[in-house]
């Protein structure tokens, strides 16, 4: 599906509500109210809204970049909340810096309670092995959980079609960070865009390229749960390969977990 974008920047400011928002009935009517507008005017709605209580989530993957290469240029400075898992790719942490350095973004290194070392003596070496779901939840929902909690609204890189589990993401949901307590918009600006949309901006607008794209990796996580892809794969299809595991579980905060087949 094709969108058509104003990519005109920056984009003029709308005026800020009174009314304070929260909770799964505005997460409806924010993406109802959003649905039709460009990705910068989307950008330009969020950051009047929500303020120095808006981060943005990111790895520095691909939709990452577009995000990031819009929102710059609207707000400067916009946290950039980034998990330091301790088993990223050295290629990652040096794009990160590279665009720390070249764009000035202002990145938030978020890390687990425990170092790599002190989850190997209390779970075993190499957890990621046995039980991924366990290593992520430590290394990433947990430190993001506790982040968010100091912001109203994040952005994510978020698109339908990158696999079945994502096709009916909303542009716009309410995430609980605790049980019927405090929460946040997750605010997902890409949802319909396609990933050939994503290709082509990237090379349009000529923005850095993470050096591992041109080795044959798709989605870069963390490097011993990332392969690289075989022809003809899904472009999600070299993280976590041999599990039946598709999301780390930060984009499932606030869910109830799925039913068990029967």
């Amino acid at each position: 599906m094709m969108v058509a974008r104003a990519m005109a920047l920056p984009v003029a400011a709308p005026q800020e509500p009174a009314r304070v928002l929260h909770g799964a009935a505005d997460a409806r009517d924010l993406s109802i109210e959003w649905a039709a507008l460009s990705l910068p005017e989307l950008l330009a709605q969020a950051v009047v809204r929500f303020g120095d209580r808006l981060a943005v989530g990111s790895s520095f993957g691909k939709e990452g970049l577009v995000v990031l290469d819009h929102l710059r240029r609207i707000r400067a400075g916009v946290p950039v909340l980034f998990l330091e898992t301790g088993y990223h790719f050295p290629e990652t942490l040096a794009f990160r810096d590279r665009l720390v350095q070249e764009w000035g973004l202002n990145v938030q290194n978020l890390r687990a309670p425990q170092t790599v070392a002190e989850q190997d003596a209390e779970y075993g070496k190499d957890l990621f092995s046995r039980d991924p779901d366990t290593c992520c939840k430590n290394r990433k929902v947990a430190p993001l959980r506790r982040a968010l909690v100091g912001y109203d609204a994040w952005l994510t890189g978020l698109r339908r079609d990158q696999h079945e589990g994502r096709k009916d993401v909303p542009l716009v949901e309410w995430q609980e960070l605790e049980p019927g307590g405090t929460g946040v918009f997750k605010i997902n600006p890409l949802v319909q865009w396609t990933r050939p949309e994503v290709e082509r901006y990237l090379e349009e607008h000529h923005l850095p390229r993470h050096p591992l794209w041109d080795q044959g990796y798709g989605s870069i996580g963390c490097a011993p749960c990332t392969r690289k892809l075989r022809p003809g794969e899904h472009e999600r299809a070299g993280r976590w390969s041999g599990f039946e595991k598709r999301e780390c579980g930060i984009h499932l905060m606030g869910k109830p977990p799925a039913p068990d087949p029967l």
